[in-house]
């Protein structure tokens, strides 16, 4: 495109990210993703969908594995603040779930920093609130 930024471009993959996400797309989101992802999200040991990502493949499972373990109608995630400047998103909202196994729910803010090169993800990683999600997935 003639004259897109890379804020705009940026835009337009995270924009992208957030549809497939919600309707969990594997699909999409493996396209969306770069072939090697800087994947962060704080380990967990007790947290059974929290693990370590590097291709595009195991990046966009891992939505489908969230779902696998939390109960689909209580899971729910708003976003506050979208910051984008050049080729890097920062997220900042709230998420919330139950986990099927225990029947306990989890709350708590996140951020999630994206970075965008060539319309794929490069960067993400995720900061929440691992704690609630821990004692949620706690018997």
């Amino acid at each position: 495109m003639i004259g897109t930024t890379a804020t705009d471009a940026t835009r337009a993959t995270v924009d992208a990210f957030l549809v497939a996400r919600a309707n969990a797309d594997t699909e999409t989101l493996t396209a969306l993703f770069a072939d090697e992802v800087d994947w962060l999200l704080a380990e967990n040991p007790v947290v059974p969908w929290i693990r370590p990502g590097r291709t595009a493949a195991e990046c966009a499972a891992q939505s489908e594995e969230l779902m696998a373990y939390i109960v689909p109608e209580d899971a729910k995630a708003s976003i506050d603040t979208l910051l984008i400047d050049g080729t890097d998103a920062v997220l900042f909202g709230h998420l919330s779930g139950t986990v099927r196994t225990t029947g306990k729910s989890f709350e708590g803010p996140f951020a999630l920093r994206l970075t965008v090169e060539d319309r794929r993800i490069t960067r993400h990683h995720l900061y929440e609130n691992s704690v609630s999600i821990a004692a949620a997935c706690t018997r």
